[in-house]
C-alpha cells in the first residue's frame, strides 16, 4: 500500500516546506543538477507537487497522491498515477530517471530500483536524491520521526545501504554529490555543492544501467 496518506491531506503543509527552506531547496537542486550530466527523455518517480521536476525540465512524473499530482500538472508536468515498485511503461524507454526523498517511502525498495532499472535504456542513468540517515539531519530526523506528519512513516537509509540496493538492481558507475552541511533554520544562503558523502545531510547518487 502506497505510503500517500499525509500527501493527501497535508499538501499545503509539504508546499511550505519549500518556501520556508528555500535555500535548502535551492541547494538541493544544485545538487541533483551537478549529476544531470546528459539529458534526453526523463521521468522524475514520486514527483510529488513538481517541485523538482518543473525547474529541472523533467516534463513527465508519476505518483500514487492525487493531490500532488493536481500540483505537478499545474507546474507544467505530463502525470500519471502509479508506484515505484509497478511502473506502466515498456522497457529500455527513458534516459534517465529521477527519484528525490522518495526511497523513504517506498513498499519495496528491490522492487521498485528493478523497475527503474527495467524501464532504462542501455545508456541510462538513474538519479537519486535522499537525506542520508548518519549524517547530522538524517540522526535528527530519525528522532523527531513520530513528530513528524510526513518521516513518521519513513524508512531512512545510509548511503551504504542504497549502494546495496542498487547493485543488487544490477546499476553500476557510482557518483556523489552532497549538501546541506547545517541545520535547516541556520541556512541563510545556497549551501555549498561537494563531490562525495559523509559530510552533507542531502546525498545525490547517480548510477548507470
Amino acid at each position: 500500500m502506497p505510503k500517500m496518506e499525509p500527501f493527501e491531506k497535508y499538501t499545503s503543509k509539504y508546499e511550505n516546506w519549500f518556501k520556508q527552506n528555500k535555500y535548502a531547496f535551492e541547494s538541493e537542486l544544485r545538487a541533483i543538477e551537478d549529476q544531470m550530466v546528459a539529458r534526453g527523455k526523463g521521468i522524475e518517480i514520486g514527483v510529488g507537487s513538481g517541485q523538482f521536476a518543473a525547474p529541472l525540465g523533467i516534463h513527465l512524473g508519476i505518483d500514487p497522491s492525487k493531490q500532488m499530482l493536481k500540483l505537478a500538472k499545474q507546474r507544467g508536468i505530463d502525470v500519471l498515477e502509479g508506484i515505484a515498485e509497478k511502473l506502466p511503461f515498456s522497457k529500455a524507454k527513458f534516459d534517465f530517471l529521477l527519484m528525490v526523498t522518495t526511497i523513504c517511502f517506498l513498499d519495496d525498495i528491490d522492487r521498485a530500483f528493478n523497475e527503474a532499472y527495467r524501464i532504462l535504456k542501455l545508456t541510462g542513468f538513474i538519479l537519486i536524491g535522499f537525506i542520508d540517515k548518519d549524517s547530522h539531519l538524517g540522526f535528527l530526523y530519525q528522532q523527531r520521526k513520530n513528530q513528524s506528519l510526513f518521516y513518521k512513516i519513513a524508512t531512512f537509509y545510509s548511503v551504504e545501504e542504497v549502494l546495496l540496493h542498487l547493485k543488487k538492481a544490477g546499476f553500476k558507475d557510482f557518483h556523489f554529490t552532497q549538501t546541506i552541511f547545517r541545520n535547516l533554520p541556520e541556512i541563510r544562503k545556497t549551501e555549498p555543492i561537494k563531490k562525495g558523502y559523509r559530510e552533507g545531510a542531502f546525498v545525490v547518487i547517480r548510477a548507470s544501467k
